[in-house]
Parts: structure tokens; sequence; C-alpha cells
């Protein structure tokens, strides 16, 4: 019996001793009420926008064709490195019988007036050496013969370029084959050999062959939203991450800010521009990035979470909560002095000091 007593009274210490650490644990940190409090702390705080966007080519060019076909060859695949003036495409033409009849009509009736020209220019010249035709007559007769000679030269030319793809003519060497227009790298090729080209005119934008892109001048661009775009210039430091590098920064300063917003899923947005730094990470166009546009900057301030802080008087005062001088005590409100913020803590320049403890109220209960 004795020894029963004995186990009861240590079972019920040790009940005892578990309920006051549980107590002990629940209210450490609460004061009256369950309410946390949290430390005022020393560090660093930064105060930044964010751009959303993605890494490009400072300069993209498009390649097209002038003249109408059939892509017959590509000499370029994407990835490759070209000059200016590199061969990239050639264009077979592939004129319809309808076009091909026209032009062999065009062909005769210019030769018919040339003949007709020519024949007159002749017969001018030896009616004035016989001296029945003034020699001012002649004039006119050459412009004649000197123009039907043009226009059935250019006739002829039409017609082989359209059914060869391409001409020569004296100093003039005019073909099908398509060159890049600057160095750079192949970034697309949107044709391949059969398919059909439209060419570059004054009433159409033409087929895209391909597109080229100079991948050692990369830039950021994004857009900010405009409650940010009053903050920035030119010249602001940019941290930027990129999303196929999740472990790596690249930085670099806005160069560019859009002087006018554009609309974009309801949202008012400014286009910026960032030049990035020389880095030895290897970027590609299109990769997806976010920029942080560091607007300030503070180390070694009070700082705490912005969720403790309370707005009166139209967001011009500012308040927080202390502890009381016992935990029966209600918290007292305090005024404080803020200064700048990152969006989840915010720098107290008065009212606090570093280790002050903070009244955190619970979050309200929506019913």
């Amino acid at each position: 019996m004795g020894k029963l007593l004995k186990t009861l009274i240590l079972l019920i210490v040790l009940g005892g001793a578990a309920t006051g650490v549980y107590a002990f644990s629940k209210s450490s940190g609460k004061d009256k009420g369950g309410l946390k409090t949290v430390a005022a702390e020393t560090g660093a705080i930064t105060e930044k926008a964010l751009a959303v966007g993605q890494i490009q080519p400072r300069q993209k060019f498009q390649v097209k064709s002038k003249i109408p076909g059939i892509v017959k060859y590509c000499r370029a695949e994407v990835g490759d490195r070209v000059k200016a003036g590199d061969a990239l495409f050639e264009i077979m033409p592939d004129p319809t019988p309808l076009e091909i009849t026209d032009l062999d009509r065009k062909v005769e009736s210019a030769q018919a007036q040339f003949d007709r020209a020519k024949s007159e220019y002749e017969r001018i010249q030896e009616l004035i050496r016989q001296g029945i035709s003034p020699k001012s007559d002649v004039d006119v007769k050459r412009e004649s013969y000197e123009l039907a000679k043009i226009a059935l030269q250019k006739a002829q030319q039409d017609r082989e370029l359209s059914s060869k793809g391409r001409l020569v003519t004296g100093s003039t060497n005019l073909e099908s084959i398509i060159r890049a227009p600057a160095a750079g790298t192949l970034l697309t090729r949107a044709v391949n050999p059969g398919d059909p080209v439209v060419p570059l005119t004054s009433f159409q934008p033409g087929t895209e062959l391909a597109s080229i892109a100079d991948m050692s001048d990369l830039i950021f661009k994004g857009t900010v939203d405009e409650i940010d775009v009053g903050k920035l210039q030119a010249g602001l430091i940019a941290r930027i991450k990129v999303g196929a590098l999740p472990t790596d920064v690249v930085t670099g300063k806005v160069s560019r800010i859009a002087p006018q917003a554009q609309q974009k899923d309801g949202a008012t947005l400014f286009d910026v521009e960032i030049e990035l730094d020389p880095t030895d990470k290897v970027l590609r166009a299109g990769y997806s990035a976010n920029a942080d546009l560091i607007i300030r900057e503070k180390k070694d301030v009070v700082t705490i979470p912005e969720r403790l802080v309370t707005f009166e008087d139209g967001g011009k005062k500012a308040f927080v909560e202390l502890p009381g001088a016992d935990p029966k005590a209600e918290p007292k409100k305090v005024e404080v002095k803020l200064g700048i913020s990152d969006g989840m803590n915010v720098e107290v320049l008065e009212g606090l000091k570093s280790g002050d403890k903070v009244v955190q109220r619970p979050p309200k209960q929506i019913s």
C-alpha cells in the first residue's frame, strides 16, 4: 500500500511539473490576452522597385527577301555566327505561267517599239544626208531610239531575273542569294528549303526568313508598375535574378525609362532598360528575369516588421504598442518616426531602439 502511494505521489509531481513547463512555454513571449512580442533589431534595409522582363539583345535584325520565290538552299543554322554579307539563303524564282507569258509579251512589245524607233532613226539620218530633212529632226528620233533601247533592256532583264533568279549587266551583279545584313548570331530560322517566300515591298512586310542579333551586347528589358516609376531615375543600381540561373545575381544600371505608359491586363506599366555589367555567366536571349531596382539602401539601422505599425491621421502618424510594466498591464501605444521600407520591414528613426519589445496582436478572425 505504501509503495502504491509513493508511486501515485510521484506521478502527481511529474504531471504538475509538465503542466508548469507547458504553461511557461505558452506564456513566454506573450503579454496579457496572448499577445506576442517582437524585438526591434539592427540591420540593413533596402527600398526597391521590382521590374519584370527578359534578357534580350540590344539590336536584333530580321532577314527578308526582296524577290518572291521558293527557298532553294539554307546555308546557316540556328546558333551559327555570321558576318555581314555572308550567304544565308538562296531563293529560286517561281513565276506562274501567267507571269511568264506577261513577261514574254512585254519583251516582244519592247522589241517591236525598239525596231520601229531604230528604223525611223536610221531613215532620218539618211534623209539628212540627202538634204531632204533638217538636222533638227535627228534629235527627236535619237531620243525615241535611246528610250526604246532602254525599255527593251529592262523588259529582257525582268524576264531573266524572274526566270533565273540572277542577272549580270556590266558592273551590276544581281542575284537571288539573301545575305546577312549585319554580323551576329542566328537566333531563329523561320523557313526551310521548299518554303514559299513573299517579298518585302512598300505594301507588304514580306516573309521573315531569320533573325540575327549580337549576343555579346545584351540588356534587360522589362516593365515596372506606375506606383514605383516616380521613384526611379537613370543610373540606379539593379540586381537581376535570372530564372535559369537561380543561384546567381547579375548586376547593372538603369539606362532608360519610358516616358509613356502601356496598359497590360488592366495594369499601367512603364518600360525600362538596364545595362548589364560584365559577367562570366552565360546569358541567352529570352531568359526571364526579375530586377530589383535599388532606390535607397541603409545599413545598421533599427528595423521592425511593418505589420506591427498602425497609422492614424490619414497616415501622417505611426504608432506601435509596447508591453506594459507588468504582465497584467495593458500595452501602451507609442508614436514612432519611420524611414524607408522594403515592403516587409521598416526603418524606425525615432521612438524605438534595438532590442525593444514591440507587441504583435493576433490576426483578427474573419467570421
